[in-house]
């Protein structure tokens, strides 16, 4: 087995001068956007993801070490196996990007990405500390390794998938030439996942393929008709990073002690982001739904095409 380096560890000294030199390419060019203090707290979210990797990341190895001796197939370590590792881990990123938007679980852990109102290159780095709390890896990483790729090659092209989205996260790059936008993840699409506007929300979900969202109907491209805004639907109004880390683990918690059945308690837990029984809340499919039927793109709900009916 070849003695493979870690290259996002790599990669952080240029993370670090690429932020810097966005920073001063806004402040000459007024075509990026920062905030001292979000920058700040993405910087630390970062890090702190840095260091729960180091700490939390052996559980993520056992689990693949243990996998591994039920492979189907001895694959070794020639180039192409690389290249075809790239591609299919990337196919499964999409997949588990996609869970960690649609169960409340995994968007626990997600929403600290989406959690800053700026889009630049220093939100790449706002990366959640629980991650591999969360088990995701047991759902949707596992079955690279039981096909037998080994896991040091995974963590190799998974680490470079990453690397990939680093740019990507920027205002300062438009468009680039079509052949580009429709194959590959660029500023572009990304902008549309990071927004909160209803015409873009739970879309563009790929890491480096935007071929993934084309062919699974998640693919929303970027329209000049109005202004993108970054963030969450309630956004925290705090750059404290524990809150950052830590709020949507809490309100699951306040949700599942008020739970009044099991039903309630799933739907809690594993429940999009915004369930509850009785409705009262909005998950992205329902602001998606509204804002639909405001422009005209769906027909009125029958409830609603209904005339009022007077007070007796």
């Amino acid at each position: 087995m070849p003695n493979l380096p870690d290259p996002i560890l790599w990669a952080i000294p240029g993370f670090i001068l690429l932020v810097i030199a966005e920073m001063i390419y806004g402040r000459l060019t007024g075509k990026t956007r920062f905030e001292p203090r979000d920058t700040a707290a993405s910087l630390v979210m970062g890090l702190g993801n840095t260091v729960s990797g180091l700490v939390l990341g052996g559980i993520v190895v056992a689990w693949f070490v243990f996998v591994e001796q039920f492979a189907l197939f001895d694959i070794g370590w020639a180039w192409y196996w690389f290249v075809i590792a790239f591609v299919l881990d990337d196919f499964v990123y999409y997949w588990s990007h996609r869970w960690a938007h649609t169960v409340r679980w995994w968007w626990a852990d997600h929403v600290v990405h989406h959690s800053s109102q700026h889009y630049n290159l220093s939100t790449a780095l706002r990366q959640p500390w629980l991650n591999p709390l969360t088990l995701k890896f047991i759902f949707l990483g596992s079955w690279l390794v039981l096909i037998g790729f080994p896991p040091a090659m995974i963590a190799f092209v998974a680490a470079l998938n990453l690397i990939y989205q680093f740019w990507i996260h920027t205002e300062a790059i438009k468009r680039l030439p079509a052949p580009i936008e429709w194959l590959m993840n660029t500023p572009s699409h990304h902008r549309v996942h990071h927004a909160t506007n209803p015409r873009y929300l739970d879309r563009n979900y790929a890491g480096v393929f935007i071929i993934w969202d084309r062919l699974f109907g998640t693919f929303e491209a970027e329209t000049d008709m109005e202004e993108i805004r970054y963030g969450i639907v309630r956004n925290l109004g705090t750059h404290n990073p524990l809150t950052i880390c830590l709020h949507e683990w809490w309100g699951i918690l306040k949700d599942v002690k008020s739970a009044r059945s099991l039903r309630e308690v799933l739907g809690y837990w594993l429940g999009p982001p915004g369930w509850s029984p009785d409705g009262s809340r909005e998950t992205s499919a329902t602001l998606k739904a509204r804002w639909m039927e405001e422009q005209g793109l769906t027909p009125p709900r029958k409830q609603d095409a209904q005339p009022p009916v007077a007070a007796e």
